[in-house]
């Protein structure tokens, strides 16, 4: 069971709101406690006198699923007293959801730096890899999502695909895109009003393959996908587009998506600076195909 400290309350430690919240008597909050049954975000036991922190989440134990470990680690490309830029691998999620708590790129930082306010200014798929944004202190979190919303950062994405000479690049696509709750795929309304726009590039091309510079201007769920898969070119290790796969064991970490957050670009909205991050990852399908289509 996952459980959100509320915002607002004056409580001074987790085990105070869970006393008052879970109405199971101070004797099992505390029995709990000692146990380690009740976790944080990092995966670790939340201690008894652990302080309240608002807008985190605790679990109980023995409600979580045994999670099979990523075995990439995570960089930290940039790091000051306002925020962390970290160059995810794939297969990571960026934040606790569903089966995935302790192996997420928020968990692992939080976990790594010390920093347990830590959180998360945008997502970036379990699958794909590359450069993400998080931030150090919870009140200045908004700031950063805002840039976000507001479409004020410039993100370039790589992906490795199929090369069709006969199709003319660059151009720019835009269509209207769905993804429905529920249904792990999105998918496009002919003749609908477009909400969603990507500028596709070929950077290099080998043999039958070829590796592209995405742009997105708008960021719909799968867009990157979508689009690609809409001009005929399915990323390289996508397991839904064009068609939805079959799940695969949880330690099965063979032929990754070739999508990547390439370039992270940005005025800070608190300190003024001017910021460009490149993600030092490479594709495995254009370095060495044969070693991701084992």
């Amino acid at each position: 069971m996952r459980v959100k400290l509320p915002s607002d309350g004056a409580w001074t430690t987790v085990r105070d709101h869970l006393v008052e919240r879970l109405k199971a008597g101070p004797e099992v909050i505390d029995g709990m406690l000692r146990e380690g049954l009740i976790v944080g975000v990092d995966g670790l036991p939340v201690a008894p006198d652990a302080p309240y922190v608002p807008g985190t989440f605790v679990w109980f134990h023995r409600d979580l699923p045994d999670e099979v470990p990523v075995p990439y680690g995570i960089d930290v490309v940039y790091r000051d007293e306002h925020i962390v830029v970290a160059d995810k691998p794939h297969f990571l999620a960026t934040m606790p959801r569903g089966s995935h708590v302790t192996e997420t790129a928020l968990a692992r930082l939080r976990r790594d730096l010390g920093i347990p306010a830590l959180g998360a200014a945008h997502r970036l798929d379990r699958l794909t890899a590359g450069l993400m944004l998080f931030t150090v202190r919870p009140e200045e979190r908004g700031a950063y999502q805002t840039l976000f919303g507001e479409r004020r950062v410039r993100k370039e994405y790589e992906a490795v695909a199929a090369h069709d000479p006969g199709l003319g690049l660059p151009r720019t696509v835009r269509s209207h895109i769905v993804k429905e709750r529920g249904i792990i795929a999105a998918y496009e309304v002919p003749g609908a009003e477009p909400n969603s726009e990507s500028r596709v590039e070929l950077k290099e091309s080998r043999g039958e393959l070829a590796r592209y510079r995405l742009t997105p201007h708008t960021g719909r769920t799968h867009q990157l996908r979508v689009h690609m898969n809409a001009l005929g070119l399915p990323i390289l290790g996508d397991p839904v587009y064009p068609l939805v796969t079959g799940p695969v064991p949880p330690d099965d970490f063979r032929r990754p998506l070739q999508l990547l957050s390439r370039v992270l670009e940005f005025t800070d909205p608190v300190t003024g600076t001017d910021h460009r991050f490149v993600s030092s990852r490479e594709l495995a399908a254009w370095t060495s195909y044969a070693d991701w289509d084992q």
